[in-house]
């Protein structure tokens, strides 16, 4: 079973990339390099960042997506958490994942509203709503309750300054061979210091251009 490669995941998902690379967000243009660069290592201005980015896609590449449901389907995963749900394009993957892995439970996050809204119409247009719980809000707040007891897999793709936040909220709930996939980590070097760091509990090696792959030890 491949729910990516059948209707109505596929042609919904060859849509989705083909929006995603003509968007543009006016607000963010205005910016200069400098600005743009602060605030996306800003601890504090992430929820002004993401408003400013609220007309952008921010996907996963279509490589880093085929990724993220083969190492679902690899570890037979049930319970998923995302951090950064934009217009939903790696929440598809993963809940396909899901789906053909029998079943299970994503929690996902998302700061901007408007996003949230369009996340769920494509998650109800792949057929993948069932499976997908959208919290809409500072994740900082939306993930302190309600976790699964065990999760298998942890997708940071949201402020790159909270991936260790993120994590440390999480980690007591990784359950041993649970799988953290980190986008552009390059924002967030002390989150990558301490997945590296002797005794941090986990392994991890840099994957593709700037993904950091771990796996939760113990």
């Amino acid at each position: 079973m491949n729910t990516l490669a059948n209707s109505p995941l596929a042609p919904l998902l060859d849509r989705l990339f083909a929006e995603a690379d003509t968007a543009t967000s006016p607000a963010m243009a205005a910016l200069s390099r400098e600005e743009r660069n602060r605030l996306m290592h800003s601890r504090t201005e992430y929820l002004h960042l993401y408003g400013l980015l609220k007309d952008l896609w921010l996907p996963v590449s279509r490589e880093t997506g085929a990724l993220l449901y083969m190492l679902a389907r690899s570890i037979g995963a049930r319970d998923i958490v995302e951090f950064g749900t934009s217009f939903g394009i790696s929440t598809l993957h993963l809940a396909a994942a899901l789906r053909d892995n029998g079943g299970g439970r994503l929690i996902s996050c998302e700061f901007e509203p408007s996003k949230v809204a369009r996340a769920r119409a494509h998650l109800a247009e792949g057929g993948l709503a069932d499976l997908v719980e959208i919290r809409a809000g500072d994740a900082l707040e939306t993930l302190r309750s309600d976790l699964p007891d065990r999760i298998d897999l942890l997708l940071l793709d949201g402020a790159k300054p909270l991936y260790r936040d993120i994590l440390g909220m999480v980690e007591d709930r990784l359950r041993p061979g649970a799988l953290i996939i980190a986008d552009n980590v390059d924002f967030c070097p002390d989150y990558q210091a301490h997945v590296r760091a002797p005794g941090s509990g986990y392994m991890s090696v840099p994957f593709a251009e700037d993904i950091e792959l771990s796996m939760r030890t113990g």
